[in-house]
């Protein structure tokens, strides 16, 4: 940003050596969203077992809803976005006007405390997770079908029910939480790239749950069997469980500490403050207070 003798000599502005204060204070903009970014994939690791850990533990539990029917294992995936559909219009208008008479936020509680709570909730999500697995397996020892991989231990598929809710109010708090952050905070011209950033975190997510398996097999059978077997009977996916959710804990205490020194951009249009997060024209150029 600094003009030196080349530039100065220079007929034609380079724009690889010379910006202007507006640009660098936009890239500032985005490098500032890294550290939240890495804060939330070890979210989209939890949530990734929606589509392949929830759905075999139903697979294995009793799904019947009268005499001749019965709820096919990856059909309760829609239990989340009912609770999702359910729980933004709660958040709206019951949530925020309660928590802006407490906090004084127009929006009752800031974006990053939004992000915040949903990845705590997915710790939680884990921790009951892993003690509904514990009831599943206790139930197929009783029953002596420990070795009966495709047996079905009878165990209703509805204790299922808390760690599927608990998913899509997760979704309610850090994935819409994400989508506001990422779009507010970015500069005007970059908003699409903002869009794609946040979507992402749910694809990088699945690789680190990938990762995350992989280490906990090679260890684990190294030490025993492996705790992610063909036989869910006899797996350890209560364990694993738990590795989440302390994987996750340890990622929630990186983000209140990543969180707390986040700024968020100010905007001000003749010495007016137009509002936080909010872009306003000033010839062509924002002016950003950082």
């Amino acid at each position: 940003m600094i003009i030196d003798d080349k530039d100065t000599l220079s007929k034609t502005r380079d724009p690889w050596r010379l910006c202007s204060l507006n640009q660098v204070e936009e890239v500032k903009l985005v490098l500032r969203l890294i550290p939240i970014w890495l804060g939330c994939l070890m979210f989209s690791a939890v949530i990734t077992q929606l589509h392949t850990f929830f759905t075999k533990q139903g697979s294995t539990m009793l799904r019947s809803i009268g005499p001749n029917f019965q709820v096919p294992p990856a059909a309760l995936q829609s239990l989340v976005g009912l609770t999702i559909l359910i729980a933004v219009p709660i958040y709206d208008q019951v949530f925020v006007p309660i928590a802006r008479k407490i906090t004084g936020h127009p929006s009752g509680i800031t974006m990053l405390q939004r992000i915040g709570t949903g990845l705590f909730i997915s710790i939680l999500n884990m921790v009951v997770a892993g003690l509904v697995e514990m009831a599943r397996v206790n139930t197929a020892t009783k029953h002596g079908l420990m070795d009966a991989p495709k047996a079905v231990v009878p165990m209703s598929v509805w204790w299922l029910l808390p760690q599927y809710v608990l998913t899509g109010l997760g979704d309610v708090f850090t994935i819409v939480g994400l989508q506001e952050l990422f779009y507010d905070q970015m500069p005007e011209e970059m908003r699409s790239i903002g869009a794609a950033a946040y979507i992402s975190v749910v694809g990088v997510g699945s690789f680190i749950n990938t990762a995350v398996i992989s280490v906990v097999q090679v260890i684990s059978s190294r030490h025993g069997n492996e705790w992610l077997g063909d036989n869910l009977n006899r797996a350890k996916l209560n364990y694993f469980y738990w590795v989440l959710a302390g994987l996750s804990a340890f990622n929630l205490c990186a983000y209140i500490w990543i969180s707390r020194r986040f700024v968020y951009k100010k905007v001000e249009n003749n010495d007016e403050r137009v509002g936080e997060g909010k872009e306003s024209g000033m010839g062509g150029y924002l002016d950003v207070k950082v």
